[in-house]
């Protein structure tokens, strides 16, 4: 259970109703970041714009990429619930879910391909304390995805930090979307009902 309790649908303005009328048919349930979130509307719809624009600009890398970028991001801060929405999107994403078991074998793995290695070190050098990352391993990702592939890569490995850090901080875990449970875990409506 989360530090702070979602808002139940029961007691959401029709604003939040229609954020999580959105989630529930987007993804099969409202994800339990939105109910946190919501105790602060105008900074719910914030972030659902956010999200969406941030869906919609990053197109320039391959899915795979991208994708496992942000996985690796969310394994290295040791976030349940990213890990377990990730997966489910790389899974909808028509991705390789069995080879993410290797991940932190990435460097040396066959599952990996050079530039899917190149973004997966990228992201453990972004997810460090202090950043690690180098010019030289810059320079090498500018090379293989050109400089708004790197952008890309940068805003959305950053992106996943704070997300991750939020659900760490805030105590929010796995949700059951990877076994297509997401239902399990139900908006606090329905278990307050």
């Amino acid at each position: 259970m989360p530090r702070i309790t979602g808002v139940p649908t029961k007691a959401a303005g029709p604003l939040v109703r229609l954020a999580y009328r959105f989630a529930r048919r987007r993804y099969g349930a409202v994800p339990e970041p939105f109910t946190v979130v919501a105790h602060h509307p105008r900074l719910l719809r914030a972030s659902a714009a956010h999200e969406l624009l941030a869906e919609r600009a990053c197109r320039t890398l391959p899915a795979n990429v991208r994708e496992l970028a942000v996985y690796r991001t969310a394994v290295r801060l040791g976030c349940s619930w990213c890990v377990d929405f990730g997966t489910m999107l790389q899974k909808h994403e028509g991705l390789d879910i069995e080879r993410l078991k290797a991940i932190d074998d990435y460097a040396t793995s066959p599952e990996f391909s050079r530039p899917e290695r190149l973004a997966l070190a990228y992201a453990d050098a972004m997810t460090e304390t202090p950043v690690a990352v180098t010019d030289e391993q810059v320079a090498e990702l500018v090379a293989e995805f050109g400089r708004a592939g790197v952008v890309e890569l940068t805003y959305q490995i950053g992106l996943e930090n704070m997300r991750a850090r939020i659900n760490s901080a805030l105590d929010i875990t796995d949700q059951g979307f990877t076994s297509g449970d997401a239902c399990r875990v139900p908006v606090p409506s329905d278990v307050d009902s």
